[in-house]
């Protein structure tokens, strides 16, 4: 961490912004004061295919303040874009990943940084509460969350997302990764760096709606599971072996018994219920294995995470020649 003696550190602040146009300006306000006399700030405003003002909003705040950097894609590329295209251009010591829509209370940066500049960790995690969440919504998070750290390599904890401060090595370190089919809380837990986290209190929006649908978090979390581990693919292996145990055991059974009692037509209701189990699991592991084959699909195509169609500083740089 090469911080001048004397000097502010400078805190980025990236913000993946989709439909924010209602809450951007107060948190960039807010943002402000909570660093005021603690550290330096830059805001880089990643706009996602925003569909209302937001990119007029954030221009503006770009014109008003030099310390504001807008990147704006070509369509919605998704938010783990809007976070990959805002850590690139972030120039910071250290980096903040924040929503825009002020449910990542600006209150908790100074409580981020102090576990950076004091303690002296790496990544600092603001880990929310569930409170007024509903209670289906909770118990789903918490077996989720189970099941995915039974799975992974790296281990994910509870109420810990995005909203979180890196220091300038795991930032690097981050972008040394490559993959296209990103899922950011694997990526930042599977770099590593001494990290600690800090609790807060579950924030409810205040204005506009989520982006995330129902259907649009379950695809975020198949790909946590696919991401990380190939163990959905040796599971498929182990079940196989052992329905084809199975299937010896049966068939060597049903030879002995009809050298007892005779070769019987019984057996229908078996033999429908195994050609539907076998053949369920099948189409279901053909389905995982189709999962990582999507996947190579499209890291071998290399095709680019975002399209940038206007970035504020090349505007500025562009202006001042």
């Amino acid at each position: 961490m090469d911080i001048i003696p004397g000097m502010l550190p400078l805190l980025s602040v990236v913000v993946p912004c989709h439909n924010e146009a209602a809450t951007i300006e107060d948190l960039c306000a807010q943002v402000r004061t909570a660093c005021a006399g603690l550290v330096r700030v830059e805001f880089v405003l990643v706009n996602d295919g925003s569909k209302d003002d937001t990119l007029t909003i954030i221009r503006s705040l770009a014109v008003e303040h030099d310390d504001v950097r807008v990147l704006s894609f070509s369509r919605n590329f998704g938010k783990e874009a809007g976070m990959l295209a805002g850590l690139r251009a972030a120039t910071g010591d250290a980096v903040i990943i924040m929503d825009g829509d002020l449910q990542h209370p600006p209150e908790m940066i100074p409580a981020l940084v102090n576990g950076w500049l004091v303690e002296g960790y790496d990544q600092v995690l603001a880990q929310r509460s569930r409170t007024g969440d509903p209670w289906l919504r909770t118990k789903v998070s918490q077996l989720y969350y189970r099941i995915v750290n039974s799975l992974m390599d790296v281990k994910l904890e509870d109420g810990v997302g995005d909203f979180r401060l890196m220091s300038r090595p795991v930032v690097d370190a981050v972008l040394m990764l490559c993959e296209r089919t990103r899922f950011s809380k694997g990526l930042f837990a599977w770099v590593g760096f001494p990290s600690t986290t800090v609790p807060y209190e579950n924030v409810v929006r205040t204005a506009g709606a989520s982006s995330w649908s129902f259907t649009s978090l379950v695809n975020y979390g198949i790909d946590g599971i696919i991401s990380f581990n190939n163990r959905p693919l040796r599971a498929a292996i182990h079940l196989g072996g052992w329905l084809f145990a199975l299937a010896v055991l049966y068939l060597l059974w049903l030879i002995i018994a009809s050298l007892f009692t005779g070769v019987e037509v019984a057996g229908y209701i078996t033999t429908i219920a195994a050609i539907i189990l076998v053949g369920g699991l099948q189409l279901l592991f053909l389905g995982v294995i189709g999962e990582y084959i999507g996947r190579i699909f499209y890291e071998v195509k290399a095709r680019p995470v975002y399209i940038v169609a206007e970035d504020s500083a090349a505007d500025r740089a562009q202006a001042g020649s």
